[in-house]
Formats: C-alpha cells, structure tokens, sequence
C-alpha cells in the first residue's frame, strides 16, 4: 500500500520570548569560540570538530542544539578539540564558516538548509577541509557529507495518533519558514491524518496545510513567538484540538497557545518537547524525534578514524534516526488501542508495507 505522503501585546510576547530561551547546554558557546572542555580521562587528540549555526543560537531547543550536543559528545568522547560559531542572521553564514576554517577545523558541521549556499562555496574553496551539512543534500561535493531525514515517516506516525487522540475531529501543523525541511513534517502529518480516516472511515480534518498545493500556513520565520502563538490560536478558534508546529523555537507560541486552551494538546518536532520544554509539559502529546545528535557525533567519529566519506546519511523509522517520543503525562489520555495501531503502522513503515511520500523526501 502507498501512501502520498495546531502594551499586553507586548508584556505577552516578552514572556513568551524568555520563555523559549530557557537554560542553555551546559557549556554555553559564544560566536567563534572555542570549547575544549573534556573528560578527564579521555585522552585529547589532534583533531578539530566545529560548528556554525542557524539563526536561533545554539541554546534553542531545537535543531541547533541538537547537533551542537553531537558536537561535544565528541569533545567528550574522543578527545577531539571543538569550535563553534553562532549566527544570528544570514549575512553571517559564510563569515562564520570563514572563521571555522581558519581555525584549522577538520569537520565543520553547518546546521540548516538555510547554510547550503555558504557550506558549497567554503568547500569549493577549501578542498582539503571536510564539511557535513543537516537538513541538505544539494551540494555536490567529494568535501561535503548530507545528513538528512525522513521525518515524513515519524511524522505520519503523530498525525495518525492526532487524529484518533482528537474529540473536535480537527488538527493542525503550521510552518516556521517554507522550505523542504519544514514542510516534510507537515506532508507526514497530513498523511498520517488521511490514513486514519480511510481505516477508520473517519473525516477529521487538519489545518494548515495543503499537501496537493503545497501551501499553508507560515509565521514566516524561526524566531517570533508571539506570531507562533498568534497563529496556533487561529488554528484552536477554528476547532483545532492537536497542534503540531514545524519552527524550531517559535513552536513554543503553538505550545503557550495550547496551555492557555482547555483539551489542547501539542506535538514537538525535533527533540522531545517534554524533556527540553518541562514547562509545557503538561500539554505535550508526542514530539516527532529528528536525532541530529547521534548523526554529528557518528560522522565525527567516522571522520577521526579517517573514514570521512560524501555518502549521505539519512534517518528513518528503520535505523532510528527518526522516530516518535513517548506519550509521557498525557499517557493515560491516548487509548491502548490507539497507542498499539501506532506502533503497528511504525511496524509497517519499516517493513516497507506502507510508503510515507513527500516532495521533500531525502
């Protein structure tokens, strides 16, 4: 079977905006900066790992993070020295990356889809530097390694569980920016949604999102909470009782707007929301798991035993770089039954019976 593949103003979004900073990683790293913190133990060794950011830093719960966490795993567990770079904003993508490699990087790691143009010309430039990319696999280069992932599959796996966890019989995704990383969670999602209803013979509908058009709802950026929030409550006056939000920190507007609504709840995207936002833990149904983490450490670790390679790496439900999280707190509230059709499809997606599609499938 295949399948195609939710001045008050102000004083608002301020609380929501320090809200979403929350604690950094432990070892907090500054534009340019080098960390070579380690284990005692561990024996350091003459390689450099790096990193440069997407806009968000790499305090923001999300995709930054988690491979910024990949990157001192490393540190820690090879002995490898690091350094990272911090962008705020586009205009500093290559000068950052720049910087990396002035450094003496071996490894640079660009995190973003976004850091494609700037990661192709360094490595043009620098072809005796080694580079890994997430979330792209448009540059074609000996020097470049793509980690990339299938989240459509895990996805499809929440938009599934939304549907049948769902009393209103409608949910809903929305974007941070539209592009192929973002956009892949919301096919997954609707698809996920189509398939309940045809085994069900169920018509909860999501909004959002137009998997045929390709169009959908925005905020236009990974940065404005307040807009998030604004949208997700958009979503919830139009009956919407699931929210899942593709946008990075913004989705912690989508999550306010969900805890300010009475039976909503929200799904994360990219780490688990209930471990890296407790204070919304008590609304958050799943997250759809995007492991960045382990992907920068395994390349890292290939790469310091000299087995660097341009073969991209791309998660899915099979080999665990994607997946769903736990029900956690709102356990109780998804029916046993609901809970075991979702492992079964998880099954069958493995297997191969069913076939997650997207526009944007790696």
């Amino acid at each position: 079977m295949k399948i195609g593949t939710r001045a008050a103003v102000l004083a608002t979004a301020t609380a929501l905006a320090l809200a979403a900073c929350g604690t950094p990683p432990p070892d907090e790293p500054e534009a340019t900066a080098t960390d070579d913190a380690r284990t005692p133990e561990v024996e350091q060794i003459d390689y450099r790992g790096c990193i440069v950011s997407d806009a968000g830093g790499f305090d923001d719960r999300s995709f930054n993070q988690a491979g910024y966490e990949g990157l001192t795993q490393a540190r820690d567990e090879l002995g490898i020295e690091i350094s990272q770079a911090e962008s705020q904003g586009e205009n500093e993508f290559v000068p950052n990356i720049d910087s990396m490699v002035n450094q003496g990087c071996d490894l640079v790691i660009t995190v973003g889809y976004l850091l494609a143009d700037a990661t192709g010309g360094a490595a043009e430039a620098n072809p005796e530097t080694h580079f890994a990319i997430i979330d792209d696999q448009s540059v074609d280069a000996d020097n470049v390694k793509p980690l990339v992932f299938n989240t459509a599959e895990a996805a499809f796996l929440a938009g599934y569980l939304a549907a049948g966890y769902s009393t209103t019989g409608t949910v809903a995704t929305f974007g941070g920016m539209q592009i192929p990383p973002v956009t892949i969670f919301m096919d997954g999602f609707v698809d996920g949604v189509a398939h309940y209803n045809e085994v069900k013979g169920a018509e909860v509908r999501v909004l959002g999102w137009d998997k045929d058009a390709q169009t959908g709802d925005f905020t236009g950026d990974f940065d404005d909470i307040a807009a998030g929030q604004n949208l997700a409550r958009a979503q919830i006056d139009q009956g919407a009782d699931v929210i899942m939000p593709v946008a990075g920190p913004v989705g912690a507007g989508g999550a306010s707007a969900a805890q300010q609504s009475d039976g909503v709840a929200f799904i994360g995207v990219d780490k688990d929301w209930y471990e890296t936002s407790p204070e919304f833990a008590d609304v958050t149904l799943t997250s759809v798991l995007k492991q960045m983490t382990p992907a920068v450490f395994d390349v890292l670790s290939e790469a310091v035993a000299g087995n660097f390679d341009n073969t991209p790496y791309v998660g899915t439900l099979e080999n665990d770089g994607v997946g769903l999280a736990p029900f956690h707190d709102l356990e109780g509230e998804v029916s046993e039954e609901l809970a075991a059709e979702v492992e079964q499809l998880r099954q069958d997606i493995v297997a191969g019976e069913i076939v997650v599609e997207s526009p944007s499938t790696p």
